[in-house]
Parts: structure tokens; sequence; C-alpha cells
């Protein structure tokens, strides 16, 4: 069986679609279908089927799908060992949405720079979902917020960056006590599912606070922009932020390194391409000027 074939077959399962399957494996969504059918004839039978929009997998497909994920799992580490004298390879990076917007590209840019022949694939998701996807060895690295929990020791955690609690009020609001304005003012909640938003709302419990509730998201970009529109205040972490928001919200600063947020590298150390992970993870360091024990 063509590992090509199997990893059509895995990304259709994880896509949901032949056609965006088909636009991660740089395919056409005929070539793609035409891989499921030749798996089906060598098994003899079906391995997806469509409900609805959505493509899932046949009960025969769902037992083939951790092993077909341990195959490519290996494949992938055949090809690390024999490119030991040059980087190369598919580095599957997850990261969280702000993550994605306004610390990776400042990484990434130098990186493919530095590592031309590697390829990038990045899944963008919240941090629970991407600690559990390096666990599970789907991905390689994820860039997420640090669990409250001591993290697997056959995994490695590099802090990037800590974020401080802010209240962000719009830019034309009078502001007064950071702590006032949170009573005062409809409250734009931090999803509690996050673990961000855990953090907010542990910090809110430990000084009494019950805002007005108006919204709860977990994008921290889109909670700034309904705020620079007027619908309310936010208590978050001080994000990085790539976007021309910066002039239309003020950030108020609160709490203290107990409620800091670490963001930072997770890493499989067993990883199929730990190598290319550890080289990201290095230039990440250089380039945001920290030190190396971080």
């Amino acid at each position: 069986m063509d590992t090509r074939f199997v990893e059509s077959f895995v990304t259709v399962v994880e896509k949901g679609s032949i056609a965006e399957a088909a636009r991660r494996l740089n395919l056409t969504p005929a070539g793609v279908a035409q891989q499921l059918r030749a798996i089906e004839r060598e098994i003899g039978k079906p391995i997806v089927m469509r409900t609805g929009r959505t493509v899932v997998p046949t009960e025969i497909g769902l037992a083939m799908l951790d092993r077909a994920r341990a195959l490519l799992r290996q494949v992938r580490e055949i090809k690390a060992i024999t490119t030991e004298d040059r980087p190369t390879g598919e580095l599957r990076l997850g990261a969280t949405s702000t993550a994605l917007a306004g610390l990776l590209p400042k990484i990434l840019g130098p990186f493919t720079d530095k590592y031309p022949q590697v390829k990038m694939y990045l899944v963008p998701g919240v941090s629970v979902e991407l600690y559990h996807t390096v666990l599970r060895g789907d991905l390689d690295a994820a860039v997420i917020v640090k669990p409250r929990f001591a993290i697997p020791k056959v995994f490695s955690w590099t802090t990037l960056r800590l974020e401080q609690l802010v209240v962000v009020t719009p830019v034309t609001m009078e502001v007064d006590e950071p702590h006032g304005i949170l009573m005062r003012e409809p409250f734009i909640r931090y999803d509690r599912k996050s673990w961000g938003g855990q953090i907010v709302d542990h910090y809110l419990k430990q000084i009494g606070l019950n805002p007005i509730e108006r919204l709860e998201l977990s994008a921290i970009d889109a909670i700034a922009a309904l705020v620079a529109q007027g619908l309310g205040v936010s208590l978050v972490p001080e994000w990085a932020s790539p976007w021309n928001i910066e002039q239309r919200i003020r950030k108020l600063p609160v709490g203290d390194q107990e409620h800091y947020l670490h963001v930072g590298l997770l890493s499989a150390n067993m990883s199929p391409n730990a190598r290319l992970a550890r080289l990201l993870c290095a230039e990440a360091i250089e380039v945001l000027g920290l030190s190396a024990s971080t």
C-alpha cells in the first residue's frame, strides 16, 4: 500500500473533506478520490463515506485510522534519520490564533530563511486541544499557553513570552481604577474553557469581582475589536498583536506574577522531527532575545 495514499486517507478524515485534503496535499480532488479508491480496492471494503457535506471514515476506516497515523509517523522518522546532515522534512506545528498572528511571524521568517528545505504545516487551535494533539504525536510541537499542571517528562517546554493580565477599554473611555471599570462596564469574557480564560476567571474570583457579562469568546483579537467598537471592556493576557488595534484600545495592567500566562513551545522529544522542533526553538530564543535556559 502506497504511503502517499495512506496520507491522503488520514488527511481526508482530519479535514472532513476531499477538497480540503486535496488543497493540503497539493493534489486535485479527483486525484485524492482515486487514491482512496485504490486503498478500497486493495482491502475490499469502503474506508470513507459522505454524511451530508462531510466525509467521515466507515467502521473499517475508523479501525485503520490510528494504525495509519502510526505508519505515517514511522515514515517521517525514517526520512528524518536519513537526512541528519541537513535539516529537511515537514515540521507539523500547532499554534493559538494570537500566536499565529502576533508571535510566530517574527520567528518563522528567519527560520525559513535559514532552513529553506524545511516545510511547515501550521495547525491553528486552542491551547488545550493543541496540547493533546502534541501528546498524541499528531503534531511535532505547538505554541500554546502553558498548562497549570505538570507536563510529561518526555516533552519539552520553553517559555517564549510572559503575558500580564490587562483590563482592555476603548481608548475613548474615561478610565479610573481598573477594578472599578470591570464592575461598572459590560464585560466581554475570555472563554473559561481556555487555559488563559481559566486564569482570568481565577483572578476575578480571587479579588471577588462579578462583572456584568455581555459576551464570552476565545479569540483575543476579536475581543479587542469588540472593545474598540464600544461593546464593553475585557480582562485578557497582554497578547502580541500585529493589528492596528492598539490605537483604538487602552490596556490597564492588573494582577501579579501568579496570574501571568506563560506562552511557549511544547515539543515532543521522541517525535520524528524533534530535531526540527529544537531548531525552531533555538531560532525563537535568538529572535526574541531570550536566555537559552528559559
